[in-house]
């Protein structure tokens, strides 16, 4: 538990469930704390080693930190940027927000109304700042390189996660629904595996409560493909960077994305991408000289298909994209570099 007096930076997590939002605080906060910014998160669903302060001690925030104009209040949703509306408005408390949207779609009027109340807006790609009515900031989501790196020996890396070292794999990771397009890879791979014999596929995520039939949908389908061999379900894993290290080809099928961070963690680990232009990853990705991956339109089976076709036979021009996105990740994603500049936010306004 950490001492409000300390705290100069409160991340508000108003969601027990996981998801996107407190993925991102948990990967986050401890870089924060690295570069020296005194954050402390507030809320139910985190992790016990994050430093944390309480709901009582909100009490404190009339006062600002020694050295300080004020206290910083980063919210991420909707009921946590009302709350803290009404301890500096109403409670007249020595606080400044910041809210960081990730949403790419029209906001309704009462997200417009607490939005137009921030003293500081965030937005995750280009393509959310467009749908903010407010003055913003693009600070485009960073990726743990310590985490995510190739590996030493791609052959010791497929063995390590259960997978044939002979063998090619391309990859699908995520939540197993229709959203995330799934049906797309499977269906992908089903046209393209059985004239690559070297190749094969690997889903790795889990499907919940209305989507289990769609999981069972799918493997029905590679099983009458006759391909229940080469195309693996393998369910969901801690230790995913283990299974990035294990691929030599990432597809991003998803239909709607907020951001995505996937296509990051393959290109960190040395793995190129084909992803769909959704979320981010059109700003994620190379597709010039430097070329990292391919992007391709949303719920466009053909356009998948031919964009993983691209890499599976020309072996060079794989190899040069995994090197161009290990080398583009560390340049320019790297979480240090998005704390760094959220921390630049904070500063400007506590000052």
């Amino acid at each position: 538990m950490a001492d409000i007096r300390d705290i100069e930076v409160i991340a508000p997590n108003f969601k027990r469930r996981l998801s996107g939002v407190t993925s991102t605080i948990i990967q986050l906060v401890p870089v924060q704390r690295t570069l020296g910014q005194k954050i402390a998160v507030l809320g139910p669903g985190l992790p016990p080693t994050l430093p944390s302060v309480r709901f009582r001690d909100l009490m404190h925030l009339w006062k600002p930190p020694a050295g300080r104009r004020c206290r910083i209040w980063h919210a991420r949703r909707n009921v946590e940027m009302l709350p803290a509306i009404i301890l500096r408005d109403l409670l007249r408390m020595k606080i400044r927000i910041v809210f960081t949207s990730a949403s790419q779609r029209r906001h309704s009027v009462w997200s417009k109304f607490l939005i137009r109340r921030m003293d500081a807006v965030i937005a995750t790609s280009g393509k959310t700042a467009a749908y903010l009515q407010v003055p913003n900031t693009v600070i485009l989501h960073g990726i743990d390189t310590e985490r995510f790196h190739p590996p030493a020996y791609k052959l010791q890396a497929k063995t390590a996660v259960g997978l044939d070292p002979s063998k090619r794999f391309v990859g699908c990771f995520g939540r197993v629904r229709r959203q995330k397009g799934t049906d797309l890879f499977v269906d992908s791979m089903i046209a393209l595996l059985p004239g690559r014999p070297d190749w094969c596929a690997v889903v790795a995520g889990r499907a919940t409560g209305p989507h289990l039939a769609f999981e069972v949908e799918l493997k029905e389908r590679v099983a009458k493909a006759g391909l229940a061999d080469r195309i693996l379900f393998v369910g969901e894993h801690t230790n995913i960077p283990d299974w990035y290290r294990a691929l030599d080809l990432f597809v991003a099928p998803q239909r709607w994305e907020g951001f995505g961070l996937t296509p990051l963690e393959a290109m960190a680990t040395g793995v190129p991408v084909v992803a769909t232009d959704v979320g981010a990853f059109s700003e994620l990705i190379s597709e010039g000289s430097e070329e990292t991956g391919i992007v391709v339109p949303a719920n466009d089976l053909k356009a998948m298909a031919d964009g993983a076709a691209a890499f599976m036979d020309d072996l060079p021009r794989l190899a040069a994209a995994a090197a161009n996105g290990l080398a583009r990740t560390s340049k320019s994603f790297a979480i240090e570099g998005e704390a760094r500049a959220i921390g630049e936010i904070y500063e400007h306004l506590m000052r």
